[in-house]
């Protein structure tokens, strides 16, 4: 069942109180059937529920320090979305792997065309060649259509945004702190652009700050997101190696790119290698193994299909040939203010072609480069 708009709050006050999550969460559904009447409960209906004592003690701490209305309004001046496991927007990836966030705040805008994406991450010291290789791959599989995922920290995983958005594709920055807090302070900007062309997204509620701990759990949602982890370069104990490890339990495919074994930066890199992760030398490898080949192709199609049944009704009547308006409404059964602005919308579309004098014909490419079948 989703949940309503004055469930929200609720959602939001529980995400504020350290150690309750996903499991926690179904407990106390499952116990007082709603969020709203736990947020409720008096102290002694808590103590009888299957909570243990430590989260009682949690929850009877922090409810009093928590004002949902105050809450809801920070959320709308920082322009941020909740999106809770329940709600259509929530990425169906993330919710395979087990210990899936309850809840995501989002700026920005999460598209049905992220479901292809692709988790980018590797040091913060990149050299001259992980920046190279960093933006020749990423500019090629944004241009395929594949979203990049990473977590804006400075080095590989900067670079990888940027390189999708000039690219032109999109990009998710997953946070570790709330999203009122750009971490680091030097990508403000480039913040603002993925909220653009992507998205921020993070489980910690707005005001949360971006704890040294938080980091190896973020990288959890960073794995799980997406079909696979590319690691461009990784020290030894870089926290990049724990995103592929992590992608790696969640049956997540792990990419590497090869580097001097001379060089620190390519240690990690090199050993995921050994360990069985997949060798890159081109953004074809990424495409092939995850069988995405067709992706762009795919949705540049879904572009001259049409959008509705009364557009596909009025594609059944035309052909290469020009046919009047005035045939078209009667071949279709539709009244003229309909045709008309259907037709328009799919001139705007490049689905169809006036001849003049309200004639029209099918677009070319509809007819031959794509060869969609009208009948």
């Amino acid at each position: 069942m989703a949940e309503t708009n004055r469930d929200i709050k609720y959602w939001v006050g529980f995400s504020k109180i350290p150690g309750i999550g996903r499991v926690k969460l179904a407990q106390i559904e499952s116990h007082f059937g709603s969020l709203e009447a736990a947020w409720q409960a008096a102290p002694a209906e808590l103590k009888r529920s299957e909570l243990d004592g430590n989260s009682v003690k949690a929850i009877e701490s922090w409810r009093p320090k928590v004002s949902l209305e105050a809450e809801m309004a920070k959320l709308d001046r920082f322009g941020v979305k909740v999106v809770t496991c329940r709600h259509p927007d929530y990425p169906a990836r993330l919710k395979e792997i087990y210990d899936y966030p309850p809840l995501l705040y989002v700026r920005g805008s999460l598209k049905p065309e992220d479901e292809w994406c692709l988790t980018v991450v590797g040091t913060r010291r990149a050299t001259v060649y992980g920046r190279q290789v960093t933006e020749e791959i990423v500019t090629e599989l944004a241009r395929n259509k594949i979203t990049i995922v990473s977590g804006l920290a400075r080095g590989i995983d900067s670079i990888a945004h940027r390189s999708a958005l000039e690219a032109g594709g999109r990009s998710i920055a997953v946070f570790a702190c709330g999203l009122d807090t750009v971490y680091p302070a030097e990508n403000a900007d480039l913040a603002k652009s993925l909220m653009k062309d992507g998205a921020l997204i993070s489980e910690y509620p707005l005001g949360s700050r971006p704890r040294p701990e938080n980091f190896p759990r973020r990288n959890r949602i960073l794995s799980g997101l997406s079909l696979g982890v590319l690691v461009v370069e990784a020290g030894g104990t870089s926290g990049a190696l724990i995103t592929a490890h992590l992608a790696v339990e969640q049956n997540r495919e792990v990419f590497a790119i090869p580097g001097s074994i001379l060089s620190p930066a390519s240690s990690g890199t090199n050993h995921l290698i050994q360990e069985g992760a997949k060798l890159v030398s081109d953004y074809r490898d990424i495409l092939e193994e995850l069988n995405l080949t067709v992706v762009a192709q795919q949705m540049e199609m879904k572009e001259f299909l049409p959008a509705s049944d009364t557009e596909a009704l009025v594609l059944k009547q035309l052909s290469a040939e020009s046919s009047h308006i005035d045939q078209v409404c009667r071949s279709s059964g539709l009244p003229i203010a309909t045709v008309s602005s259907t037709l328009t919308m799919m001139e705007l579309k490049g689905l169809v072609k006036q001849t003049g004098a309200m004639n029209y014909v099918l677009a070319r490419e509809i007819r031959e480069k794509y060869k969609v079948e009208i009948d």
